[in-house]
């Protein structure tokens, strides 16, 4: 059978793509290696619980942004939590809420001695650089490529991008320090965490334009799914098949080969035909499936460029809640030291399952998320001794960070790059796309060049990427060059 397109994998920027082709009109055909969608934004079951597999806060839920417009355009059965606070931040020496209103977080460093004046020039140059970031990703016909259209709008809304320009290859650290905030730890330890998190590295290295506009996430239509992002993953399944299109889980993409302008899928039930192909894979992962071909240099470019990233190690438990918990579902953030590398278990964020999260374990407990970011060298290096060291640091940080959740724990396993790699199909674990670490290298690629005719590759190591929203406008755009062909 032939097709207009066939998506492989669906994580949330094959999803998106073939939702878009499929709105479209598109004959597109959506393949899962595995038996449920959403790949490292996914919601699996072990032991008759279910747990979410990496991230567990996502944005793209406030009104008109694309998580809301398809769960209204789709009548989706997805509920969202907007939780406030919505992170709780601990250190040794501090705690911070972190709500969708900017104002409190403003108030309590203030309180914990970050100088006012320094504190109010800096966010509001910062509010000046993600009201200009956050409006691109809140309507995708700005994105690049764009056409005459948005190019009229961009020219229109040009004032706005100014406050970016000085900040084009500079870090994060730059910026706070013309603003007289080097020293003020509260603030710096908030943003090495916010950081880490998001772009994947710290206030050091942190390629301004991007570390300050992912200072807006928390109030930028983030929110908990009720019941696990899986929740929204098979609701768009659902989606896809309902505008047309065709979704196959448990179906591997063993091959990808040129064929008469187009393309041929080989899996283990057979070979699919296509005028385009959506690749929702690491480029390394791609470069494998394409037997035929020589190895090509963007794909070893982006490849190299993964490579300076992290894996993740994870710990997946099931708690007794304390007595006065909440019925709401908790995100904490936890730091060891502060002076230390936010990785390896010296930084972890927990998410807690609530109440109304259904399914995910009986009633009168919760289940926990906990990641730390770590070097996949040392992965490599270090094996499963290395991996065991650091499950220990997160378990000390969890009990000083978040004694209350860890005083009785019920089940725990245990994930690391390896299981990622066997679960997700990403060569060695890696996980949350290219560091965007300072440099003008970050804007060379917004427009992403297929490396092969008609084969087009989303996911978070390609722009926009690092984050669940982000990945699914990629698709989006994907989808759209593919229809304008």
């Amino acid at each position: 059978m032939r097709y207009d397109a066939v998506v492989v994998g669906a994580g949330f920027g094959g999803l998106g793509a073939a939702l878009r082709l499929a709105e479209g009109g598109a004959k597109v055909a959506l393949l899962e290696a595995l038996n449920y969608p959403g790949g490292c934004a996914s919601t699996f079951r072990r032991a008759g619980y279910r747990f979410e597999a990496g991230a567990t806060l996502f944005s793209g839920f406030g009104p008109g942004q694309l998580f809301a417009r398809w769960i209204e355009a789709h009548g989706l059965d997805v509920q969202v939590d907007f939780e406030d606070p919505m992170v709780r931040f601990r250190t040794p020496d501090f705690e911070l809420a972190v709500g969708p209103s900017r104002g409190p977080l403003r108030d309590q460093l203030v309180a914990l001695g970050v100088p006012a004046e320094g504190l109010d020039g800096f966010l509001g140059q910062q509010r000046k650089v993600a009201d200009a970031l956050w409006g691109l990703l809140d309507d995708p016909a700005l994105l690049p490529p764009f056409g005459a259209a948005a190019l009229l709008r961009h020219v229109a809304n040009s004032p706005r991008y100014l406050p970016l320009l000085p900040l084009l290859g500079k870090p994060l650290g730059a910026v706070l320090a013309r603003h007289g905030l080097t020293e003020a730890e509260p603030l710096v330890a908030y943003l090495n965490g916010l950081c880490q998190i998001t772009v994947q590295c710290g206030v050091a290295e942190a390629e301004a334009p991007f570390a300050l506009g992912t200072m807006d996430y928390y109030h930028r239509g983030t929110g908990h799914v009720r019941g696990g992002i899986g929740r929204l993953a098979g609701a768009l399944v659902d989606a896809v098949r309902g505008a047309g299109g065709e979704v196959h889980l448990a179906t591997r993409a063993r091959g990808l080969r040129r064929e008469h302008g187009g393309w041929a899928v080989e899996t283990r039930q057979g070979v699919l035909h296509a005028e385009a192909v959506v690749a929702n894979l690491l480029p390394s992962a791609v470069q494998a499936l394409l037997r035929d071909e020589a190895p090509l240099p963007a794909l070893a470019r982006r490849s190299a460029a993964v490579a300076t990233g992290w894996g993740a190690i994870m710990l997946y438990l099931v708690v007794a809640p304390p007595p006065d918990a909440g019925p709401g579902p908790i995100h904490l953030e936890g730091v060891g030291d502060p002076g230390a590398p936010f990785t390896e278990g010296n930084h972890v964020f927990a998410s807690v399952s609530g109440e109304a999260d259904e399914g995910r374990c009986p009633p009168g407990l919760r289940t926990m998320t906990v990641s730390t970011h770590v070097p996949i060298p040392s992965v490599r290096a270090g094996g499963g001794a290395y991996v065991a060291r650091v499950q220990e640091n997160m378990r000390r940080t969890l009990a000083a960070r978040a004694p209350e959740w860890v005083r009785d724990v019920r089940f725990e396993l245990t994930a690391s790059p390896r299981t990622f790699q066997r679960f997700t199909g990403r060569p060695e674990g890696h996980v949350g796309g290219v560091p965007r670490r300072a440099g003008l290298h970050h804007y060379r690629d917004l427009v992403p060049a297929p490396p092969l005719p008609g084969l087009y590759l989303v996911g978070d190591s390609v722009f926009p990427g690092q984050s669940t929203l982000a990945t699914a406008l990629g698709g989006v755009k994907a989808a759209e060059r593919i229809s304008s062909r």
